[in-house]
């Protein structure tokens, strides 16, 4: 049965409107002030609040927007009731939260009709309430999934990989991974689906277990499996396999390479995707990098059947490191609404591996706490950040 609270500090009025409710089977608290009448709404969370205007110390208006900001109580029915008629008072009253509004002395039949309408919407936002948070759970079911793909840290005599993924508020369609393809080939890629949601975090994960299972095959007649150490025929293959068309216009972007430890070539393409960010250290080894893009024209996977990719080879010096990311890492809307942008990133990633190159450890974390700082107190990220660093030994 609905709880309803009465705040008067009118006795007659009080029993009055009490009266009229419980015979209509509902369960009435009073409170005969409005100090009284916050505290017995904390205690019981009615669904409906009848709360006269004027009040001494705090009126209902007061009432209203400290009821309003608990959000336990946000979701409370909230009446004024009131001698005030002018618009501009209604005007003042809704802006501070009230939900509807009864003339004093309250007509009962009104009263009645005002009651009935009010449970039902309280009933329904109820009812709404309780699905986003069933939904929210499913997210972070959702994302802990996607977080459970991560690969992990690869540390051998070659190649050393560190890591990175900062969720959003929302589910995103980031994704990386990487793998030996041989005892001589080692391959990476991050990729990031548009939009946000459920159905972009799947599209990911289908890429993802195509790669790793390689069980990608050409547009030819006789479908052969894709030669995984060309990075052009992996993109092209994604590209018919993952038509946007087909997947409920769902594209992304892609950087997918391929390192050779004996001639220490990288081969790599990307489609529509930022540049990998490769760091050269300095003659002698000294800690200041030389920067190199890798990027390669191409349009995001999906958009235009029978897209052509291109490849490009570099060589990658011993004590190089390799970061590979997604927009999120750069576009981020900073306190000032300004936007930190590419050119801030690769200044910190450069910095970073200034500030660990002579000990051999990851710049991930400075780069994570760098990002953070850019960040106003509770602001969360627009977008997911997808980080990969390969140190190359």
């Amino acid at each position: 049965m609905s709880q309803i609270l009465i705040i008067d500090d009118d006795r007659t009025m009080q029993m009055s409107l009490a009266r009229s409710l419980k015979k209509q089977g509902y369960t009435v608290a009073i409170a005969s002030n409005g100090e009284d009448g916050l505290e017995k709404a904390k205690s019981i969370h009615p669904s409906l609040i009848i709360c006269d205007w004027m009040m001494p110390k705090m009126d209902g208006l007061d009432v209203c927007r400290h009821i309003k900001a608990i959000p336990e109580l946000s979701n409370s029915y909230f009446i004024l009731l009131t001698a005030r008629d002018q618009v501009g008072d209604i005007v003042q009253g809704l802006e501070n939260g009230a939900d509807d509004f009864l003339s004093k002395p309250p007509n009962m039949n009104e009263l009645k009709a005002r009651v009935r309408a009010g449970l039902r919407l309280h009933q329904a936002n109820q009812e709404l309430q309780d699905q986003k948070q069933i939904l929210e759970q499913e997210l972070a079911k959702a994302a802990e999934y996607v977080r459970s793909l991560i690969p992990l840290p690869l540390d051998n005599l070659q190649i050393t990989t560190a890591a990175c993924f900062l969720p959003s508020a929302q589910l995103g369609g980031d994704c990386f991974d990487y793998f030996w393809l041989d005892d001589d080939h080692f391959a990476m890629y991050l990729l990031d689906v548009s939009g946000h949601g459920v159905g972009s975090a799947l599209l990911s994960v289908s890429i993802l277990n195509v790669l790793r299972t390689r069980s990608l095959r050409d547009n030819s007649e006789a479908q052969t499996t894709v030669n995984f150490h060309c990075p052009d025929q992996v993109l092209s293959a994604l590209n018919e396999y993952f038509q946007m068309t087909e997947h409920q216009d769902m594209y992304f972007t892609i950087w997918y390479g391929v390192f050779q430890c004996s001639t220490r070539k990288l081969t790599y393409a990307s489609g529509g995707h930022p540049p990998a960010i490769l760091l050269i250290p300095g003659s002698e080894f000294k800690a200041s990098a030389k920067v190199e893009n890798l990027h390669t024209p191409g349009l995001p996977i999906g958009m235009i059947s029978g897209a052509e990719f291109e490849t490009a080879t570099c060589e990658i010096p011993v004590g190089s490191r390799l970061y590979v990311f997604s927009d999120g890492a750069y576009e981020i809307s900073m306190a000032d609404q300004s936007i930190w942008g590419m050119a801030a990133l690769v200044q910190e990633l450069s910095d970073s591996f200034t500030s660990t190159y002579s000990t051999a450890t990851s710049g991930i974390p400075i780069l994570v706490n760098q990002i953070q700082k850019t960040l106003e107190p509770g602001q969360g990220f627009e977008d997911d950040i997808s980080l990969l660093e390969i140190s190359f030994k």
